[in-house]
């Protein structure tokens, strides 16, 4: 830059121009010439962005694809002519000194934003990388870049605040010991939820992809996003509902993620048998039971109970559908007596846990368990309204 502003010089003394205009004239070229270094910079910078794509694009490694995508390259090029600028200012002011200062303030300014927005797009590139369902090391990983980037922005308004004032950075971190105390207030939130970020992944409670339940929120569906204050839960109705980490960690919630990865999901439901068709089952009963295959002629020997009949039927019945998994817990069982009839759980594990599979498996068998009621002689309870007396009319 020094040749060049000789150049000019040297230049506009060989065309004869008085040192007022050759004044004027040399600050203008230095600006352009600045100005126009500057954007090629930058251009050279734009060009080189899909060239950095192409190269990563050819590597079997997807680390490098998302690390170094496009926001984080054009991000970082739009500091190059920054710096040229920055670095050029005492050539083209070294006349101005006072607005050669005021221009370098404000471009150093410009840098120190523009790397902070750099490091900060660089950081959420990291959650590209995750799958469905985020791992514990990973998690730690995103809670840990959410701190980073409060800690770096925090850095950066320091760093700001020094430019302006002409400070020392390191003096103004020292003067804020007395401020330390409003600074734990503003951060509370943050800290908390770091605190309870830690303990929901150490103890591997909670994982992005996880499906829980949060009664007390009203939520029931699966996680989102979790960062330092904020747990992000997409419900089924696709209503999403956000709720703190320190909520999960101080209050109960129900994580599903142990039968997602299990063998089976579980079926838990009650019918309620009438008391009054509960009986010794007589020869008819016996016969029609035998002749349609629901029982052996050695279970009906002897005297039996219609009920008992029905459950090894149905416990037959359940164990030997396919979408059952019988290396699992599967039961009929008699509850305690109840004043809406004798409540009888069917209690198994289905293959599918898939929503809707699951769903229309257990109803094809309960609609089994239902109809077969009848041909053993019970009554499913069914409670009968009485009728309401008519409200007399007014006079």
């Amino acid at each position: 830059m020094e040749k060049i502003k000789i150049f000019v010089e040297d230049l506009l003394s060989s065309w004869g121009m008085s040192e007022s205009a050759a004044t004027v004239v040399r600050f203008v070229a230095l600006v352009i010439i600045a100005v126009l270094l500057a954007w090629a910079a930058g251009y050279l910078c734009r060009k080189i962005v899909p060239l950095v794509g192409k190269l990563t694009r050819r590597t079997e490694n997807k680390w490098d694809n998302v690390i170094f995508n496009r926001r984080v390259l054009v991000s970082a090029s739009n500091i190059v002519p920054a710096i040229v600028v920055w670095q050029l200012l005492p050539w083209v002011f070294y006349e101005f000194p006072v607005v050669q200062e005021i221009l370098k303030r404000i471009t150093a300014i410009y840098i120190t934003i523009m790397s902070v927005k750099t490091i900060v797009v660089f950081l959420d590139s990291f959650k590209y990388l995750e799958h469905q369902r985020r791992s514990s090391t990973q998690q730690y990983l995103h809670t840990f870049m959410g701190v980073l980037k409060i800690i770096i922005i925090f850095i950066a308004v320091i760093i700001v605040i020094s430019i302006i004032i002409n400070r020392n950075p390191l003096a103004i971190i020292a003067g804020l010991g007395a401020t330390s105390a409003i600074l734990m207030l503003v951060f509370q939130d943050t800290i908390v939820g770091l605190v309870a970020g830690i303990r929901l992944t150490s103890n591997d409670m909670l994982n992005k992809g996880d499906w829980i339940t949060v009664p007390k929120a009203g939520a029931n569906g699966t996680v989102e996003e979790m960062t330092l204050t904020t747990v992000k839960i997409r419900n089924f109705d696709n209503t999403i509902v956000t709720v703190s980490p320190k909520t999960l960690v101080d209050d109960s919630f129900q994580n599903w993620i142990g039968m997602q990865q299990g063998d089976g999901r579980r079926v838990k439901r009650l019918i309620y048998i009438d008391f009054r068709s509960i009986r010794v089952a007589d020869d008819a009963l016996k016969t029609s039971l035998v002749k349609k295959g629901y029982c052996t002629e050695k279970e009906v020997k002897g005297d039996q109970i219609n009920l008992n009949l029905y459950r090894r039927y149905m416990e037959r019945y359940i164990a030997a559908r396919e979408e059952v998994n019988t290396d699992m817990m599967l039961m009929v069982r008699q509850l305690e007596a109840t004043s809406t009839g004798l409540p009888v759980e069917f209690y198994f594990f289905l293959k599918d846990k898939e929503w809707v599979t699951y769903e229309h498996q257990l109803y094809d068998i309960l609609s089994w368990a239902y109809a077969m009621a009848q041909e053993f002689g019970l009554v499913i309870y069914e409670q009968l309204m009485e009728p309401q007396a008519p409200t007399p009319s007014l006079p």
